[in-house]
């Protein structure tokens, strides 16, 4: 009985699902490297924010993301920058954050180059941030209507995060 309750209980941490135009869309447990850069990304933009003593506020996946009150679409982006603290919830974020960031997994890829590229952009994500560890390729997409741009960049690059006047990611920095 043990067994089966510790098989059915690591199952059920394994899989992540998302909700998107009202499809459900599973994903695998994250791999090592995937972590290690989330954790790399996510404590640079933490210690930026803090050094700034800015307001705003960053969540590492899982945090759960509804990016709009009248439509199905609720997701889990692997970082997730909010300046307006008033779209923040108990059980995370309603409204689109300022900045998301997704690191591709294996099997995944066209959910995060693709449908959530165009899902962010509607819902009025200013950045977005797509990295790449089997490339090793960063896309850096401003969405704000003024002027999107995309950038390519490397993992050997120092990459400027557009919603911050000075903070610069030195992904050269991350160890993998």
């Amino acid at each position: 009985m043990f067994f089966l309750y510790k098989l059915l209980f690591s199952r059920f941490y394994l899989v992540r699902a998302e909700l998107v135009d009202g499809q459900i869309y599973y994903q695998a447990a994250p791999s090592r490297v995937h972590q290690r850069i989330l954790d790399e990304l996510h404590t640079a933009i933490n210690n930026y924010i803090k050094s700034k003593a800015g307001f705003c506020e960053v969540y590492p996946a899982p945090f759960a993301v509804k990016l709009y009150e009248d439509k199905k679409a609720i997701v889990e982006p692997d970082i997730s920058v909010i300046y307006n603290r008033d779209k923040l919830t108990d059980r995370g974020c309603t409204g689109a954050p300022d900045w998301i960031i997704e690191i591709v997994s294996p099997g995944n890829s066209s959910h995060d180059y693709i449908r959530k590229l165009n899902l962010y952009a509607d819902a009025g994500v200013r950045e977005y941030w797509i990295v790449d560890p089997i490339t090793q390729t960063i896309l850096v997409y401003n969405l704000e209507e003024t002027h999107f741009q995309v950038g390519t960049y490397t993992f050997h690059d120092k990459i400027k995060a557009n919603i911050y006047d000075d903070l610069w990611i030195d992904f050269s920095d991350i160890r993998l």
